[in-house]
């Protein structure tokens, strides 16, 4: 495909940095990431537990490695980690010149903590301190969910220079704290004299699962007139807060000195309704400081047929009447954006870390015996 035709060119030229929601040893080892960055200007990769069970739990590409591993441990987590590790370095080398290119604030790759510490702040702190130097690549990031726990977690981790991708982001409100929180550990940084400059975090507000939960509800209470439409809706509201909340005279103070704002991601933009456009959530928004994580799928369409165009911030009033549409229907939208999907979501990455890790330890002691 030529460049000129190349839609994911189009949309970055806008502002928005495409980066790939996946990542495996076959991309790495076969070229194929080199080729997207080359090719698509991709300038970052996201990676989460269940990306991880596909990419490890299913392939025989990490076989030798395992085989050796399981020589000097029977801890699956270790070996997990090995592994995993391995793969971020490489995938954040690949990145390394996108990173050095715009200061620290692109050309990432993201590696999430165990679902466990979900609710455990102090856990997530000293966890995500131990993976950042292990990992010992300037260009990661660190994915802390948004949880309540997450939100004392991700402002104490920026305050100590780590930097996060906050994950898990369903809920205007939770955003919201989110940002007070990026801006607050920069403000305690400048308190003890530190550099905010290189300070960079994406807070990953999901997508797709929105219009899964909310549309089930619409079917329910009869008003599938409104099915669609309140996912785009949400974030475009989330997109207006980041407005608000990086202008004005606390984060000019924290400009100033250099610091740069926290980009929102958007996540989960696979198109789950075969009814929808397979690139909803990428045409409706694309915008200035901004990300768009896509699956592979998603990237290959958004690159043949995406509408460039800024959309992020059109027709606002008409997201916030979306959304007041939506609650007077009877749906519950705060029980499913601050309940139901941050509780699932958890799950879901739990599930596939112990799917990972019971995999792992199978396959370690099939390949020891074999030896």
């Amino acid at each position: 495909m030529s460049t000129r035709s190349n839609r994911l060119l189009e949309i970055e030229a806008l502002g928005q940095s495409v980066w790939l929601d996946n990542l495996t040893r076959q991309l790495l080892e076969d070229g194929e990431l080199q080729r997207l960055i080359a090719r698509d200007g991709l300038s970052g990769v996201t990676s989460n537990p269940s990306i991880f069970e596909k990419g490890i739990g299913h392939s025989d590409r990490y076989d030798d490695a395992i085989r050796k591993l399981a020589r000097e441990t029977d801890d699956p987590q270790q070996i997990f980690e090995h592994l995993a590790y391995h793969d971020i370095r490489d995938a954040a080398d690949l990145l390394r010149p996108i990173f050095e290119e715009t200061r620290g604030q692109d050309g990432y790759v993201s590696f999430e903590l165990p679902s466990s510490l979900a609710h455990d702040a102090e856990g997530s702190v000293a966890a995500a301190r131990k993976h950042e130097r292990k990992i010992d690549r300037a260009n990661v990031l660190i994915k802390v969910p948004g949880t309540e726990a997450g939100v004392r977690a991700f402002e104490e981790l920026t305050t100590l220079g780590v930097n996060v991708n906050v994950t898990l982001l369903f809920a205007v409100s939770r955003y919201e704290e989110i940002a007070d929180a990026f801006i607050a550990g920069l403000e305690r940084r400048v308190e003890r004299e530190e550099p905010v400059d290189r300070s960079a975090s994406v807070a990953s507000f999901f997508v797709s699962r929105v219009d899964v939960k909310v549309d089930a509800e619409l079917e329910r209470l009869g008003r599938p007139d409104l099915r669609g439409r309140a996912a785009v809706a949400n974030a475009k509201l989330a997109y207006e807060s980041f407005g608000r909340l990086f202008s004005g005279p606390r984060w000019e103070r924290l400009a100033a000195r250099g610091a740069n704002v926290q980009r929102p991601l958007w996540g989960s933009t696979s198109t789950k309704n075969p009814d929808y456009p397979d690139t909803l959530y990428v045409d409706e928004l694309i915008g200035p400081d901004t990300v768009n994580t896509m699956p592979d799928a998603t990237l290959a369409a958004a690159r043949d047929h995406a509408t460039p165009a800024r959309t992020v911030d059109r027709d606002v009033e008409v997201a916030h009447e979306t959304m007041r549409a939506v609650r007077e229907a009877g749906v519950d939208v705060e029980q499913i954006v601050l309940g139901e999907l941050v509780d699932e979501g958890v799950q879901a990455f739990s599930d596939a870390y112990d799917s990972l890790l019971s995999a792992l330890k199978q396959k370690a002691t099939e390949l020891a015996s074999a030896a």
